[in-house]
C-alpha cells in the first residue's frame, strides 16, 4: 500500500472543509436598478456588508443589480417566493392589485417625507399587511420621497396643462390619479423610463428627483413642475423580502442576525437616505439649466379636490374585502403624522 503523502493529506483536508473563511449562506439579492442607485449603492450593499459582518462571514449577501439574473422587473415578488432568488428588492405597484392593502401609502396626497411614510408603512404592515405578504418574509417595506413630474418638451403650470400628456405612472393608486388629473397613464418600470422619453413615447414622468440622476432623466427632459406641501403628490412602496423557506432554514442565531438588520429600524434609515438624495437630483436639473416650477398652494388644493374620489375608491376596495376602509385610511394618515412630528 502506497503511503498518503502530507501534501496529498492536506489537499483532501481542504476540499473535505472548504476555502478557508467561505460562508455557511450564501443569499442572491436581485433587484431592477443600476449600480450608482440610491438603493443599490446606499441601501443594498450596506446592509449586505452590515449583515456579513454581524454574521462573522457566515452569511454572504451576493447583489445582482439590473436584473442581471433575468427576468423582468414585475417578476421579482415571483423570483424570491418561488425560490429563483433569495431575496429581492422591488417595488410593490409593478403588479397591480396584487398588493391592495398597501396602496393606501400610494393614494394621492398622502405621503410626507421618506423617513415618515416608511416608518408608518413598516407599522402599518405589522398590523394589516402581514397576510398580504405571507408568501415571503418581509425584511423591509419602505417609501421614496415625493415624487413630481418631469417633463419632455413642456412645463405644466395648472391642472389644464395636463390634458392628455401620456405620463408614465409607477402605480395602480397614481394610474387613477392621474386619469382624475386629466392626463393620460402610461403604466412601465423606472428602467425603461429614459428609453421612452428619448423615443417620444411619454410627455414626462412621475418620479422621485433622487431616481433621476443614475437614470439620466435630467437630461432627457426640460422641465419639471412640483407638488408640494405638507402632503406630496404621490409616492411608492417597495420591498426587500426574503424567500420564506430560505429565512426559516437558517440557524436561529443567523434569523436573528437577519432580524436585527430589518423592520423599523431600517424602515427609519431608509426612508432618511431617500430624503437626502432628493437634494442632488433636482440641483443636477437644475444646474442643466431644466426649468423648475412649483405649484402654488391655490393649484395644489385643486389637484387634491380632483384626486378625491381615488381615495373614496380604495376605502370602497377595502370594504368590500371586509375591511374597514375608513379606520385603515384613518390609521394610516395618523400613523404618518406620528412619525412626522
Amino acid at each position: 500500500m502506497r503511503p498518503i503523502r502530507p501534501l496529498a493529506l492536506l489537499l483532501g483536508l481542504l476540499v473535505a472543509v472548504g476555502p478557508a473563511g467561505a460562508a455557511e449562506v450564501v443569499l442572491r439579492l436581485h433587484h431592477f436598478l443600476p449600480p450608482p442607485s440610491t438603493a443599490h449603492s446606499k441601501l443594498l450593499k450596506p446592509w449586505a456588508e452590515r449583515i456579513e459582518q454581524a454574521s462573522g462571514g457566515r452569511i454572504e449577501v451576493q447583489i445582482y443589480p439590473a436584473m442581471q439574473l433575468g427576468g423582468k422587473p414585475p417578476q421579482l415578488y415571483d423570483q424570491v417566493r418561488e425560490g429563483v432568488v433569495d431575496v429581492v428588492w422591488t417595488l410593490t405597484g409593478y403588479t397591480p392589485g396584487r398588493f391592495p392593502i398597501s396602496e393606501v401609502f400610494e393614494l394621492p396626497f398622502m405621503a410626507a417625507s421618506a423617513k415618515a411614510t416608511s416608518q408608518a408603512a413598516w407599522a402599518f404592515y405589522e398590523r394589516y399587511m402581514r397576510e398580504e405578504f405571507r408568501g415571503v418574509h418581509p425584511l423591509l417595506i419602505h417609501v421614496h420621497a415625493p415624487g413630481q413630474f418631469h417633463l419632455r418638451d413642456r412645463l405644466v403650470r395648472r391642472l389644464e396643462d395636463l390634458q392628455g400628456l401620456k405620463i408614465r405612472t409607477p402605480t395602480r393608486a397614481m394610474r387613477d390619479g392621474l386619469a382624475a388629473l386629466g392626463a393620460t397613464p402610461v403604466g412601465m418600470p423606472v428602467p425603461q423610463v429614459p428609453q421612452a422619453l428619448a423615443r417620444g413615447v411619454i410627455d414626462g414622468a412621475l418620479l422621485p428627483y433622487e431616481v433621476t440622476r443614475p437614470l439620466k432623466v435630467h437630461e432627457l427632459v426640460c422641465c419639471h413642475t412640483e407638488v408640494g406641501g405638507a402632503r406630496g403628490l404621490y409616492t411608492a412602496v417597495f420591498l426587500l423580502a426574503m424567500n420564506r423557506q430560505r429565512y426559516e432554514a437558517l440557524p436561529p442565531d443567523l434569523r436573528r442576525v437577519i432580524d436585527e438588520h430589518s423592520g423599523m429600524a431600517l424602515a427609519r434609515e431608509a426612508g432618511e437616505m431617500w430624503d437626502r438624495a432628493e437634494a442632488p437630483g433636482r440641483e443636477a436639473a437644475r444646474m442643466r439649466g431644466n426649468r423648475i416650477h412649483a405649484l402654488p398652494p391655490e393649484e395644489v388644493a385643486r389637484w387634491e379636490a380632483a384626486t378625491r374620489p381615488v381615495v373614496r375608491a380604495w376605502v370602497e376596495r377595502m370594504n368590500a374585502m371586509g375591511l374597514d376602509g375608513e379606520a385603515m385610511l384613518r390609521e394610516a394618515r395618523a400613523l404618518i403624522e406620528r412619525y412626522s412630528r
